[in-house]
């Protein structure tokens, strides 16, 4: 199941990055740019032919490569300073934003598609006020689950574990995580008695609630989960596009606070102080763990996400490809958002965008990517073996 969840990862990974880059071949074409050729995965190259006439124009070399990691499209002339006809830099400023930017529009409307589609059969309810129409709308909420439960905690004492569900306590109903919240501080320092299934089985555990939770771990100690769906009818389209939306905000707000406790933690753990090397440490550690890289989701995310089902998968498929569009949209040289910027700021300093900078620029911004690469990677191996 493992290997079938990498693989069934990676083959998903691959289709959106090549949507992606299709995305950038028909604008190109459509605007007079020439593409020269459209790879999936990249190089060294396997296998190549030359189309006469395809949705990318003529004479374009289609190949398969052998590291299978995404894809990509050679535009003629792809430097800013090129000046021949059917030259990607040739192109009027406004077509190559349209052309940087159809990587990002593709990828976005995946995700809005995909959502559209799992609003008509119901879908995750993961932020609160997630966007939907009232008169239109149906929420359901599945059992309340044990999620975690802490080492040591009053729940482990009891033998509840992972994966319970929670019925009752002391005989009222667990709707919600807010509900067994209220309870277990209303009777903290108290034994109560919890209803409980797992495998089909109902049992009763006695459990001796902490007195004190300062510690923010709960009278209990287990983290609980219920998930909630959202399901629509005629207005699916529309709950689907403006949950892409309110995903697309979220994403951002979300790799700014990342980026911020990333910076925050770097500098703390290079301080004297050595409280001030625990908070950034434990910033950098809080970072590693909000973040996942290519070894994390096909080693971790997408097996799992496999094994929950098709309907899960295909949600995990929208908000990847949200992720992609979002990402390839930041201002960081070498993603199609940081060639925007960088064209756009020598166009607006009037200074010409040689293709020695050009290339020095992008060449930092790649060694910046790769370097991230490695420290996610690094902390997704962790993940992976722990698994």
């Amino acid at each position: 199941m493992l290997i079938f969840g990498i693989v069934l990862g990676l083959l998903i990974l691959v289709l959106l990055v090549v949507a992606h880059e299709l995305g950038h071949g028909i604008v190109a074409r459509r605007n007079g740019v020439v593409v020269e050729e459209f790879g999936i995965g990249f190089p060294p190259k396997a296998w190549g032919k030359k189309i006469k006439q395809s949705v990318l124009g003529k004479n374009v070399l289609f190949t398969l490569n052998w590291l299978p990691l995404g894809g990509f499209v050679k535009l003629q002339g792809e430097h800013d300073s090129a000046t021949k006809k059917g030259d990607y830099g040739a192109a009027s400023y406004w077509v190559k934003t349209k052309i940087l930017l159809a990587g990002v529009a593709m990828n976005w409307i995946i995700a809005a598609v995909l959502m559209s589609g799992l609003a008509l059969i119901g879908f995750p309810k993961i932020i609160p006020n997630q966007f939907s129409l009232a008169n239109d709308t149906t929420i359901t909420s599945s059992p309340l689950t044990t999620v975690t439960v802490a080492e040591g905690s009053a729940a482990e004492k009891a033998g509840i574990k992972p994966h319970d569900t929670l019925l009752k306590l002391n005989g009222i109903p667990l709707d919600s995580p807010q509900t067994l919240q209220k309870l277990t501080a209303k009777h903290k320092g108290q034994k109560v008695d919890i209803l409980y299934t797992r495998g089909g089985v109902d049992s009763t555990a006695q459990v001796m609630l902490r007195s004190d939770n300062s510690d923010g771990r709960g009278y209990l100690g287990i983290g609980p989960g219920q998930r909630e769906e959202i399901r629509a009818t005629w207005s699916a389209p529309i709950v689907g596009v403006g949950t892409t939306m309110q995903l697309t905000w979220v994403s951002l707000e979300g790799t700014a606070k990342i980026a911020w406790d990333a910076l925050k933690g770097f500098v703390g753990s290079l301080s004297f102080d050595q409280k001030a090397r625990e908070d950034g440490n434990r910033e950098l550690g809080t970072v590693s763990e909000s973040v996942a890289g290519p070894v994390g989701i096909l080693g971790v995310i997408f097996p799992q996400a496999q094994q929950a089902g098709l309907k899960q998968l295909t949600f995990l498929t929208a908000i990847i490809s949200l992720s992609l569009a979002v990402m390839n949209a930041l201002p960081i040289p070498a993603l199609d958002g940081g060639r925007w910027w960088t064209m756009t700021i020598f166009k607006l300093l009037r200074k010409p965008l040689t293709k020695e900078r050009e290339e020095a620029i992008q060449t930092v911004g790649f060694l910046f990517l790769i370097g991230l690469v490695i420290l996610v990677t690094w902390a997704d191996v962790g993940k992976f073996t722990q698994k």
